[in-house]
């Protein structure tokens, strides 16, 4: 692509990665607490540090010889050195508990350039940041909390935060080509994976990914990876507001002219935005059947419509005209001045135009003002501003005196990345200059039958738009057999489903069941 649109929990002001001497181990702290979920206290310790990874092509006794002839101190330049990444993490493990049983959950964020605090602070660890549900959050002080909706019920967790992220660094010799890609990534996770449960001894742990945005993308590859190339099978992997085809994406369009698809599966989620602000010219009683109209309509005369392209007839024209005003709110002048094709950042500023707010994207529950009303696109995302200083606050503070984590320098909660789209396709092995990791997918669970996976999915997130997600799932390259292994689940919330705490519970409910019964475990 050439440019990447970020799909992160929320955009805080981006931070240059600018890299670090070495990327050598940091310091570890080990702590203990206890959380209150589902009426049980359960008692974990919570381990923070980091773990330093290599690249695919590193060989470790070629390396070790290397490093005692060449210490980095001896070097003229650190750029000399090989490329190495310190990838930091937290990890809660139930007392008590035997490792041969307990599942173990990996969870991480997306971007690419994200570190996990916005799931450590927001979803399943055991202490949670208090923010409002559509509006924005007032300035601190903020308020951290027991989490009654932690997975530590059923499953042992561990954060990570990418490559450069957090308290990690990179360094060496070409060090952003090293980590920052697609394949580099899913390979540097995959190394950490390993590491990961050698040091805690978890390999025969029942073992679950779970990926949030990006984080979907990166878990089709990492997957595969750790099952076709470390021979280690996963119980399953839990998908949050998903990804795998970038081409799926509504701003697809703006690179790829022709191609109509993008409008086709967000118009659903124009339409629940609609529906919740209260904007459609006729209210709907019923969210349900409306959507699934919405999606009908969509998917037939919607998608004829658009594929017919300058020969579709004036008449029809006027008339889908009419039936996207009466699923989405917009003008008709405006739709038929759009072409018929409205893009995200077009609908967020044009939703609420009249009213002087402009509708989210990560989550289109919220609104804000609006800073130009004479611009094409929204200037900003009001969901990404009304939380992030508290989830990077209440972080901050956390680490440091909760969980004693001696920092010696900055986290970095998001970071710009110079990310290589190019994407090796494991069944064919041609490279792809658009992220298409469907075939990965697939490949991991063609080739471990067993594997299951869970789709969650907001109705109100236009970053990552439900209908996508499912028609993603739906075209997966697998035998229909395996479908039976893909089970969907929906949110009346956005892309950071947990932001709303009914949907919290709800998610945790769903992925606590979705473990449970597939953890390998007599029930």
């Amino acid at each position: 692509m050439k440019k990447h649109v970020f799909f992160l929990g929320a955009l805080l002001c981006a931070q240059t990665a600018l890299a670090a001497p070495t990327a050598s181990p940091g310091t570890e702290s080990t702590t203990s607490g206890t959380v209150t979920t589902n009426g049980q206290t359960i008692p974990y310790n919570a381990v923070a540090g980091t773990l330093v990874v290599h690249p695919q092509s590193w060989d470790d006794s070629t390396q070790v010889v290397r490093a005692r002839i060449n210490q980095p101190e001896d070097k003229k330049n650190a750029d000399d050195i090989d490329p190495t990444a310190s990838m930091f993490y937290v990890a809660y493990f139930k007392k008590g508990a035997d490792p041969a049983k307990r599942p173990i959950t990996f969870l991480y964020n997306g971007g690419p350039g994200s570190s996990s605090v916005w799931l450590h602070m927001g979803s399943l660890g055991p202490r949670r940041v208090q923010t409002l549900d559509d509006v924005h959050t007032p300035a601190a002080p903020y308020k951290l909390v027991n989490n009654p909706s932690s997975l530590l019920d059923v499953s042992d967790i561990v954060f990570i935060d990418a490559p450069g992220t957090g308290f990690g660094r990179i360094a060496g010799k070409d060090r952003e080509k090293s980590f920052w890609g697609v394949d580099q990534d899913a390979r540097a996770f995959a190394n950490f994976i390993t590491q990961f449960l050698d040091k805690y001894g978890r390999y025969n742990s029942p073992k679950y990914l779970f990926g949030e945005s990006y984080g979907t993308t990166r878990s089709a590859v990492l997957v595969n990876d750790l099952q076709n190339q470390d021979n280690i099978d996963f119980n399953g992997v839990i998908l949050l507001s998903q990804v795998l085809n970038y081409d799926d994406g509504i701003d697809a369009p703006a690179d790829n002219t022709g191609i109509d698809q993008p409008y086709v599966l967000s118009l659903p989620t124009y339409a629940a935005t609609a529906f919740y602000h209260k904007l459609l010219p006729q209210m709907p009683a019923d969210q349900a059947s409306f959507l699934k109209d919405v999606e009908q309509f969509a998917s037939t005369d919607y998608l004829l419509a658009l594929q017919q392209g300058a020969d579709l007839p004036q008449t029809q024209r006027q008339a889908i005209a009419e039936k996207l005003h009466a699923y989405t709110g917009l003008p008709i002048p405006f739709i038929l001045q759009a072409d018929l094709r409205i893009d995200g950042g077009e609908f967020t500023k044009q939703l609420q135009l009249l009213q002087g707010r402009t509708t989210g994207r990560f989550d289109t529950r919220f609104s804000g003002p609006t800073v130009d009303p004479l611009s094409k696109e929204a200037a900003y995302d009001p969901q990404s501003t009304a939380i992030s200083s508290a989830y990077v606050s209440a972080f901050g503070d956390y680490i440091r005196k909760t969980l004693k984590y001696d920092a010696t320098q900055p986290y970095r909660t998001e970071i710009e990345v110079n990310w290589d789209d190019h994407h090796t396709n494991p069944v064919n092995n041609d490279k792809t200059d658009t992220i298409n990791v469907m075939p990965d997918l697939a490949l991991a669970m063609k080739t471990n039958p067993t594997l299951h996976v869970l789709l969650n999915m907001g109705y109100y997130d236009l970053a990552t738009p439900y209908y996508a997600a499912t028609f993603e799932m739906k075209h997966l390259p697998i035998p229909a057999e395996l479908q039976k292994n893909i089970e969907y689940a929906h949110y009346q919330a956005g892309h950071m489903v947990y932001v709303s705490e009914p949907s919290l519970k709800q998610l945790h409910d769903n992925v606590a069941d979705f473990i449970r019964r597939t953890d390998g475990q007599p029930n």
